[in-house]
């Protein structure tokens, strides 16, 4: 993913994007009512750092290769395992440089007859460039992708684990997609922003479900990383301002204010800016920085994302917010 400046996110946002605007105040109302007698389970931050760490385990998660199959076949197998109803979306998608990718959507269901839902979503693939990286030999690389892929997988995992202890109210979807970071490098002439989130793209012209509905989506990208915080990105702030609100506002009660700091971050190319698209109101939690020049993590897009880079606190700051905002809808 890319961050994109404040003047030319707002263009393409009154150009292109407008229509699913209306939708996001009826979508972002909180429901306070019986809120104290909830009981939310406890995130495991340990369990998702076994999460996290055993996808890297598989190697780099670049499409076409054997480690991403693998750990295709390891993640749809834990959701099942967890209970989820799982669907496995098979395609084929088109690179930036004209490769055809094999991808797969991998996608659980906890209580599937419901209809009140609400879509969490995370990209699973490791970008198959290293082109942020200082030293510049480095930029054909792969990444491990700890944090910018294994962690977002890693929380919803665990989630998941938690979700088939305990259902909740509403219908939870579980979606990792794929192609996410397969996006124009920084050497290539051409810089379309469509040539990232290829699955999610994929999955927004075929979803998993005809006519698929969720009340709202949360995509978790870039969640592990020590001492991480999350401003409230842009994209996310239009098209469901009332969502930001309502995870922001759980996380400062349940003590993870310095992590979910209230500051406006950048726009950002993600998947959400697709299934936002679709028309499901969605937002974005990951990874800002106002240190670097990328406005990500200085590990961001380089060898160095790595699992040493992965935190219990900051894991557990986010799944333990994405689970009370679950489960007190």
């Amino acid at each position: 993913m890319k961050t994109l400046n404040r003047q030319l996110g707002f263009l393409i946002l009154i150009i292109g994007l407008v229509a699913c605007s209306a939708k996001s105040g009826k979508s972002s109302e909180t429901n306070d009512a019986g809120r104290d007698s909830v009981e939310v389970p406890v995130f495991d931050a340990d369990s998702a750092y076994a999460y996290v760490e055993r996808q890297v385990a598989f190697g780099y998660r670049v499409p076409n290769t054997p480690a991403h199959r693998a750990t295709a076949d390891y993640l749809a197998a834990e959701l099942a395992r967890h209970g989820a109803a799982v669907e496995v979306q098979e395609g084929t998608v088109t690179a930036y440089d004209g490769s055809e990718l094999a991808i797969r959507n991998i996608i659980g269901s906890f209580s599937p007859e419901k209809k009140n839902r609400i879509l969490l979503f995370a990209h699973w693939d490791t970008r198959p460039y290293a082109d942020n990286d200082a030293d510049k030999s480095k930029h054909r690389q792969p990444i491990d992708g700890a944090d910018d892929g294994a962690s977002g997988v890693g929380v919803l995992l665990e989630i998941a684990r938690q979700l088939g202890q305990k259902l909740p109210d509403a219908g939870v979807d579980i979606a990792f997609f794929d192609a996410e970071d397969y996006g124009t490098p920084y050497w290539s002439d051409s810089n379309d922003e469509d040539s990232w989130a290829l699955g999610t793209q994929y999955w927004t012209r075929r979803p998993h479900k005809p006519g698929y509905r969720a009340r709202f989506g949360i995509l978790l990208d870039m969640v592990g990383g020590s001492g991480a915080r999350f401003c409230r990105e842009m994209f996310s702030e239009y098209y469901a301002s009332g969502i930001v609100k309502q995870v922001w506002e759980t996380a400062r009660r349940l003590g993870y204010g310095s992590y979910f700091v209230d500051e406006k971050g950048g726009y950002v190319t993600d998947d959400h800016v697709y299934v936002n698209r679709y028309g499901i109101p969605s937002i974005d939690i990951i990874a800002c920085s106002r240190e670097t020049v990328t406005g990500f993590p200085p590990y961001w897009h380089t060898v160095d994302d790595t699992m040493k880079n992965i935190d219990r606190a900051t894991l557990k700051a986010v799944g333990q917010t994405v689970l009370t905002v679950i489960y007190e809808e």
